[in-house]
């Protein structure tokens, strides 16, 4: 459907009634969502965005009072919101309901600061809400993905422009003129940036569509332990009230418990920064076990008792100026006895303390200058190894990172996944273990370069990488259960395909992060060869491990999604098999469907959208419609039947 022309009629939307811009509403409502869902940052995530984009579009009706229909009377009110008003009148209010939209987005695109309020856009909208699912549109092509994948580096007036000339169909004084009106301070910087309009067709696609959409159960496990914990709340809530109506002295006395208000001996030694662990610097040379807990204290200010006390302190009663995170599945709560000191030390313009206590790494940080602000930081850090334990992240600084590397660390490099031939640059720490400033993975939002910390010690070499944590990801190759540092040049080779679809796994608690390339296919038509690869990102709590396979053809520089899962075993060591599909063109312009199994599977099918076919081997090629909606499914070796990974349709 083309959008109402406004370019020569109505120069400057005027407010409408309610039932007018009700009526444009409901008339141009997919169109209305998918505009807000474009513009939106890519960075909030489909389920996130797709919410807030039905939220903008439902928010754009005015407020202001009910004003009678041009037809007059009690009557003319009754019924359908239709068109009404005629041509003249639906074109304006879809121009006005149309720029409330897109100043709603932009606007719930800028970052919350200290300095001003929120806006009514940046805040969560209460409705619609969906509980017990995630909701993310049809999954596109390689065209689709890469054009996302371009959109998430234009800010939201870039994207804003995008989307008026390739979805809306106005010309440029038009975009200009609607980007003004929504606020925009430099229309004519937005339309430069928006680019070339060759591919503007792909707006429309499925992909970019949040009124057709697939759901997915959220984390099940997750929310059975919080509906269990909300009622263990509950029920301790009930018991504390029924206490506090009981007279003085409650039920009487409490055998061996101390009397109220007591003081706790192990909470109290938790704080005393004389009592912080810290184990000698040869400890890692003889303990059974090296992780964190062998790190030595290190930093330029180990010893300032002041310092570690504040620490201690602001872990356990962050006041409200504090800004504290914590990466999913870890406890943000106070230390449970004596912490072991990691560092202590000034590091660009913080002053900066690691503490681990067993189960997590938490980093405290100040300015140099005063004491008021500090940020609290908590990730989850249990069972670390030599392999997961080799560095940790001391600070971000414009773009940069600096990093902690373990005691058994002799060697550090930088290596750019993104030019598996290229040469590490060699790093010299200081004597702390301090690395110099790294410039972090995709500077700027953009995936030009991806760097990794090749870190050698303890008889082996392996690379990690930042993921926005204070433990970075260790990188590995090889199949489920074979995994291994990433060395030789072909492993290299893989991950330089797969290191910018890196950031879906950001800030998820990743422990480590395994690319196998589970099965290679013969193209039709003589299309070469394609390979097929799965990437599983290990969680530290291990309860939301992500699951990725990517469809990689000749020639390809950045291997395609194929199908993501998430809290799935699959292509694990408990579940080693994965089955993915993708749609292909081939050089003649035919379309086809191609699937391929791991070596658990002996065939497959698809079905459904005019496809059907079959192959008595774990690789399948099939003519198929473009866009077409098909059905995977697979046999394995036993003959147990198999859905590919996610479930979805392919």
């Amino acid at each position: 459907m083309t959008a109402p022309d406004t370019a020569t009629r109505h120069p400057s939307p005027a407010p409408l009634g309610v039932d007018e811009a009700e009526a444009a509403i409901v008339e141009h409502y997919p169109r209305l969502v998918r505009l807000a869902y474009l513009v939106l940052p890519p960075s909030l995530g489909r389920h996130r965005r797709v919410l807030t984009a039905h939220a903008l579009a439902q928010r754009a009706l005015p407020r202001g009072p009910r004003r009678p229909s041009r037809g007059g009377g009690r009557r003319a009110r009754q019924g359908l919101p239709g068109q009404r008003a005629g041509a003249a009148a639906a074109e304006a209010g879809y121009a006005y309901v149309r720029l409330r939209v897109l100043r709603s987005a932009l606007e719930a695109g800028r970052p919350l600061t200290f300095r001003a309020l929120p806006k009514r856009a940046q805040l969560p909208g209460l409705l619609p809400q969906v509980w017990g699912l995630r909701l993310f549109p049809r999954a596109g092509g390689a065209e689709e993905l890469a054009l996302d994948q371009w959109l998430a580096t234009l800010d939201g007036p870039g994207r804003a422009a995008c989307v008026l000339r390739a979805l809306e169909g106005l010309p440029e004084p038009e975009v200009l003129r609607v980007l003004a009106g929504a606020g925009v301070a430099d229309p004519a910087a937005a339309v430069a940036e928006s680019g070339d309009p060759v591919h503007d067709a792909l707006f429309a696609a499925p992909e970019f569509d949040p009124c057709v959409l697939q759901a997915r159960p959220t984390d099940l496990l997750r929310r059975r332990r919080l509906g269990r914990a909300a009622a263990a709340a509950g029920a301790a809530l009930a018991v504390c009230g029924a206490l506090l109506a009981l007279p003085a002295g409650g039920w009487g006395a409490d055998g061996a418990a101390a009397p109220p208000y007591a003081k706790n001996a192990a909470a109290e030694q938790a704080l005393d920064p004389d009592r912080l662990i810290r184990v000698v610097p040869s400890l890692w040379r003889t303990s059974s076990r090296t992780g964190f807990s062998t790190w030595p204290a290190r930093g330029d200010r180990a010893g300032d008792s002041a310092l570690l006390r504040r620490a201690l302190a602001v872990w356990a009663r962050p006041g409200a100026t504090v800004a504290a995170s914590a990466t999913p599945g870890t406890p943000p709560g106070p230390p449970m006895g004596p912490a072991q000191l990691l560092f202590a030390g000034t590091v660009d313009q913080a002053v900066v303390v690691l503490l681990y206590d067993g189960l997590r790494v938490v980093r405290y940080a100040e300015p140099v200058a005063g004491t008021s602000a500090a940020a609290l930081d908590f990730a989850r850090a249990d069972g670390a190894s030599a392999e997961t334990a080799s560095a940790l992240v001391l600070g971000r600084v414009d773009g940069n990172v600096r990093y902690l590397t373990a005691p058994w660390v002799t060697g550090v490099a930088v290596r750019d996944l993104l030019k598996p031939g290229g040469e590490p640059t060699a790093l010299k720490p200081d004597r702390h273990g301090v690395t110099p400033p790294v410039p972090s993975p995709a500077p700027g939002g953009t995936c030009t370069s991806w760097n990794a910390l090749a870190v050698t010690g303890d008889g082996g070499s392996r690379l990690v990488t930042d993921l926005g944590e204070l433990v970075p990801a260790r990188l590995t190759s090889g199949a489920p259960g074979a995994e291994r540092d990433v060395a030789q040049a072909g492993e290299l080779g893989e991950w330089s395909k797969i290191a910018c679809l890196l950031p879906s796994f950001r800030s998820n608690g990743v422990r480590s992060v395994n690319a196998w390339a589970y099965a290679r296919q013969s193209l039709p038509e003589g299309g070469g060869t394609a390979s097929w690869l799965c990437t599983r990102a290990e969680t530290w709590a291990g309860v939301r491990d992500r699951v990725q396979a990517q469809f990689l053809a000749p020639g390809q520089q950045v291997a395609a999604q194929a199908a993501q899962a998430e809290g799935s075993p699959a292509c694990g060591p408990r579940e080693p098999r994965v089955l993915a599909g993708v749609q292909w063109k081939s050089k003649a312009g035919q379309w086809y469907v191609l699937a391929a199994g791991s070596a658990q599977f002996a065939s497959l099918s698809a079905s459904g959208g005019g496809v059907s076919g079959s192959s008595a081997s774990s690789r399948l090629a099939v003519k198929a419609p473009a866009g077409a909606q098909v059905t995977l499914s697979g046999r394995l070796t036993d003959g147990t039947k198999a859905a590919p990974l996610g479930g979805a349709q392919q």
